[in-house]
């Protein structure tokens, strides 16, 4: 068990400290107006301690208990993926000089961000993310430049709510790649880490950590086992399902679900993986300068569909039926793995109360 360190609740500060005076501004999970979300942190206080999250189909709440972890809540409202991927960001401007010439200035803005408390699932929406602006035939220079300067530190689960299903799509609550360090926290004591890059043991060598104990090290593993067995949905395997639902689109289900879904994009927006997006021209109210925008898109909006003079994806139903098979299954075909990763953010955040793995069963029988 050498391989595993233990870092007390008392050095978070001296963890948080470290990364700050290497540049990096540290982003965490904090608690702010009824919810969890990430947010910038200077100290450990910072930290939910003692809130946990109630999540099911259209239903999202916090609590507070008397317990003394930081990270007892299942997942925060977002993923990291706005850090990466902006909701809205300008991409280039244009102005007329002096002489009455156009002058285009790219805009860059880049920070070094340590993102600690990343949950596995938001961990592999990075992963598919980096197929998307990265490893496909697309490279996005300002995704790339930001995941240079990022450190990760992924905070394994030890619960889930009900709307988690992430081992129901063959992963697990459980970091395996991808990270710089990874830790489980234990009961009322602190965190078992592992190292996953040269920068992470960088970092530990600096905090010059002890070796978590055998016993440590089996508390950890053990309330991950406990993660895993809270999760109740169940799938087909996904290969069945990316055939499946290939197979069955003209399934009566797509007209039920179209009957529910209200188009109103909030699954898109809270996914760790979609990435359509818009671009626009923003001119100022005199004319002397243009911003070009890009921002997120939804294929559940009108305009999505609208191509030469023809929305072709008019009706709900196909709207929905775009969204689910690419997730589950075309996704493959373009990015070599799947598009979910099983959050259940898409549940939780649904006005209607649609749970896309009972949709999806449905099809798939």
């Amino acid at each position: 068990m050498s391989h595993y360190y233990f870092l007390p609740h008392q050095r978070i500060d001296d963890m948080l400290n470290q990364l700050q005076g290497d540049g990096y501004k540290c982003v965490a999970p904090r608690h702010h107006e009824s919810e969890i979300n990430y947010d910038t942190i200077t100290k450990s206080a910072d930290l939910p301690w003692g809130f946990h999250d109630e999540q099911a189909p259209g239903h999202y709440k916090v609590n507070k208990s008397d317990h003394k972890h930081a990270f007892g809540f299942v997942l925060p409202t977002t993923s990291v993926k706005p850090m990466l991927f902006k909701a809205k960001e300008n991409i280039w401007k244009v102005a007329r000089n002096d002489e009455g010439k156009l002058a285009f200035e790219p805009i860059v803005e880049f920070e070094k961000i340590a993102v600690f408390g990343v949950r596995p699932c938001d961990l592999r929406g990075i992963e598919i993310q980096d197929r998307v602006f990265m490893e496909n035939s697309y490279n996005d220079v300002r995704y790339v430049k930001r995941r240079e300067n990022q450190f990760l530190i992924a905070m394994n689960c030890t619960k889930s709510h009900s709307n988690c299903f992430c081992v129901a799509l063959g992963d697990a609550p459980q970091a395996d790649k991808g990270f710089d360090l990874a830790m489980t926290e234990i009961e009322g004591d602190g965190f078992v880490v592992e190292i996953g890059s040269d920068k992470g043991r960088a970092l530990l060598d600096a905090l010059d950590l002890e070796a978590a104990s055998g016993g440590q090290a089996q508390k950890a593993l053990a309330k991950i086992a406990y993660a895993v067995d809270g999760q109740k949905k169940t799938l087909p395997p996904i290969k069945e399902v990316e055939t499946k639902l290939m197979a069955n689109l003209e399934h009566p289900q797509w007209d039920d679900v179209a009957s529910r879904c209200l188009s109103c994009g909030s699954c898109t927006q809270v996914c760790p993986t979609c990435f359509c997006h818009t671009e626009r021209d923003e001119p100022n109210v005199l004319g002397t300068e243009t911003h070009h925008t890009r921002e997120w898109d939804s294929c559940f909006s009108i305009d999505h569909s609208y191509t030469h003079g023809d929305t072709y994806r008019e009706d709900p139903k196909y709207r929905y039926r775009q969204w689910l098979t690419h997730k589950f299954s075309t996704w493959r075909d373009q990015f070599r793995t799947k598009g979910c990763v099983g959050c259940g953010r898409c549940v939780t955040w649904c006005p209607v109360k649609i749970d896309v793995v009972d949709e999806i069963n449905a099809i798939c029988k």
